[in-house]
């Protein structure tokens, strides 16, 4: 918490010194009413007192129950403000740090734990500041100056006041002890609950073709029902403080009037008057030490599981990129990759995935990757806009070492189409207007032509309102082919140096297909184009083609040059086409 206390602005500090010195002009008025409620007394058992005699402390007082809602009221106000702001500023961080994670970042986190870090874990800091400020600040003031105005005034009476504390400290440490273990397991049964329900929604089709619907349920009644009876435990526990508060407010106030009765009954007549108005005004200054008290117990409801999601969000702010971004904005080249003698391995694998890989590409050509799956071939290509990070070796962009550029400068070299086509909620204009080069937004024109060249125009014409037509989250009102061909008109409209087409002609037809990558050698005529593919019609055509089989490259060249040079190559390409094809292509 104290680390996260670190990021409190100015302006937040500045409204926390206000509201404690509201605070404590709401402790002072609170405090003074039983002085005035003493006077009344006093005044009510003096012969001769009038009711004008009364009025007077008595106006006095209800100001200061005035001033106190008045003071609650803003404390009120800035508190919700403060800790509002503060968690705005805490999930931009948070939201900020995992936009900077690489690949081998976001494995160390599940989606659905860093969706509750980013929400469910800043509320609960969230609620201990406005609750911290409102209560925890008030509950120490309130308790020391209480205890300083009934100091000294009955033995009797402190010592009941101190066995009340004695009882309510033993009950909130048990509470505690109790309760704890529950707050710290709450957070990770959440993120649970959450992963379920994220992977069913996501999932909805094949649960429902495999008519997995109630196994499906069990699992998210199971983790519910988890949950269900962690929030339970915490909430019966602490269910139990309320009556026990009243019992001990109640009985304090029983005992200090049946104390108070016998010390007046024992005492001389000239003191009687004294004991009795000090008796209402050691009541009223007692009930609010044990309401101090009890305000502090806030702390140990609200705190710990405050704490735990403080741990979390440090967890998330903790985590450093792996990338490290270099400085350079410009390449030596145009258009241009190469690896030199690359191997890579997953970070606490033991087994390397690509080995030794070596190829160029010149500005102009069209490379492309086969193999079987597993192989390697797309972990290659993540090498290049350093989705990792070559173990060993280097890959360079425009002959410099993909290290040394800058993160910004070498993305808009590059546009990515990926194996699973992403879309946005928006517009099918803001999808494929998604990248920007050079802090230039994609002008429609280029978004048009780029629609045209990926094929999609025919379809998005015929959408409700065509370009402007919302595409649902993850694009799930239009078909896998359909994405497909935005997300290759996305890196279209970008007119980046070098393509990267990882796998991202699978959900097309043949026809499109063909159509598809004849428009796109005529666009693209003057940039670099790495293809991934699993189909041999996709890439025969290309300049060069490598075949890549546990994690090495196996083969090289041309289609033809391939067929007759490389077995493995051949035995996928008779998988696929067939002898009498082979012979024609």
């Amino acid at each position: 918490m104290l680390r996260l206390a670190k990021k409190i602005t100015l302006k937040q500090l500045l409204l926390i010194i206000i509201s404690i010195a509201f605070v404590t002009a709401q402790v002072w008025l609170d405090l003074k009413i039983p002085d005035y409620m003493n006077e009344i007394t006093k005044l009510i058992q003096t012969k001769g007192t009038t009711v004008k005699d009364i009025l007077n402390p008595g106006s006095y007082m209800i100001l200061c129950a005035f001033g106190s809602l008045l003071s609650s009221v803003i404390v009120g106000y800035f508190a919700a403000y403060i800790a509002s702001s503060f968690a705005y500023g805490l999930r931009k961080d948070i939201f900020n740090s995992i936009e900077k994670y690489g690949m081998e970042e976001m494995k160390s986190f599940s989606t659905s734990s860093l969706i509750t870090r980013t929400t469910n874990d800043v509320n609960q800091v969230g609620m201990l500041i406005s609750m911290g400020l409102q209560v925890i600040i008030k509950a120490p003031i309130m308790a020391i100056w209480a205890i300083t105005k009934i100091a000294g005034k009955s033995f009797e009476w402190s010592l009941a006041t101190g066995v009340a504390l004695i009882v309510l400290s033993v009950m909130i440490l048990i509470i505690v002890l109790v309760a704890l273990p529950k707050f710290k397991k709450i957070q990770w049964l959440t993120d649970n609950l959450n992963r379920i329900t994220r992977e069913n929604l996501t999932g909805i089709r094949v649960v429902r073709a495999y008519n997995a619907e109630n196994y499906q349920m069990n699992r998210f009644n199971d983790a519910n029902n988890e949950l269900t009876s962690a929030h339970l435990f915490t909430s019966r526990i602490m269910a139990i403080m309320s009556p026990v508060m009243t019992l001990i407010m109640s009985g304090l106030s029983l005992s200090i009037y049946f104390i108070g009765a016998y010390l007046i009954n024992e005492a001389n007549m000239m003191d009687k008057i004294t004991l009795f108005s000090d008796m209402v005004v050691f009541s009223a200054y007692a009930m609010q030490v044990v309401m101090a008290f009890t305000m502090l117990t806030m702390i140990f409801i609200l705190y710990p599981r405050a704490s735990v999601s403080a741990k979390r969000i440090n967890e998330v702010l903790d985590t450093k990129s792996s990338i490290v971004q270099g400085d350079k904005e410009k390449g030596l080249e145009v258009g241009t990759i190469e690896f030199k003698n690359v191997s890579f391995k997953y970070p606490d694998a033991e087994n390397y995935v690509l080995k030794d890989i070596d190829f160029k590409a010149k500005k102009g050509e069209t490379i492309a990757f086969i193999g079987r799956t597993g192989s390697g071939k797309s972990t290659v290509i993540n090498l290049i806009p350093r989705l990792y990070d070559a173990t060993s070796g280097e890959v360079l962009v425009d002959g410099i070492n993909v290290k040394e550029y800058k993160e910004k400068s070498l993305n808009d070299k590059i546009g990515y189409i990926s194996q699973k086509a992403v879309m946005f909620k928006g517009s099918v204009k803001e999808n494929v207007g998604f990248g920007k080069k050079n802090d230039k937004k994609i002008s429609d024109k280029d978004i048009k032509k780029a629609i045209e060249v990926a094929q999609a125009e025919e379809f998005v014409n015929k959408l409700p309102n065509t370009y402007n037509y919302s595409l649902a989250e993850a694009g799930t009102n239009v078909s896998g082919g359909q994405k497909q061909r935005l997300s290759i008109a996305r890196a279209i409209a970008k007119n980046p140096e070098i393509y990267i087409f990882d796998d991202s002609f699978s959900a097309l037809d043949y026809k499109t297909d063909f159509v598809l990558r004849k428009e796109l050698k005529k666009y693209t005529k003057n940039a670099t184009v790495v293809i991934v593919a699993q189909r041999i019609g996709t890439i025969k055509d290309a300049d060069q083609i490598f075949v890549i089989e546990d994690g090495k490259i196996v083969g090289s060249g041309t289609h033809k040059k391939l067929l007759k040079s490389c077995s493995v190559y051949k035995e996928i390409a008779l998988s696929q086409l067939g002898e009498e094809e082979l012979k024609n292509a």
